[in-house]
């Protein structure tokens, strides 16, 4: 008799792809459940945002960043 994790994962992928992709963003976000750090991020996310589309110069390239990185790093 297979487990019970072994026959719950066999009626995940029956399910269709929408909503396997619904339920594995749940099963994530459960497992991932700071949402004081998370809100944080979200806020510095749209400061950043703001900024930029108040003032498109502020941005730079990835390759400009990741240059800019490196020197800081040393």
């Amino acid at each position: 008799m297979p487990a019970p994790l072994e026959v719950l994962a066999q009626q995940v992928l029956q399910l269709p792809q929408p909503d396997r992709a619904r339920l594995l963003e749940q099963i994530i976000g459960s497992l991932d459940a700071d949402r004081e750090r998370d809100a944080r991020w979200n806020a510095l996310a749209a400061l950043r945002d703001a900024e930029a589309d108040s003032d498109p110069s502020v941005l730079v390239s990835g390759r400009e960043a990741l240059a800019r990185i490196r020197t800081a790093l040393g």
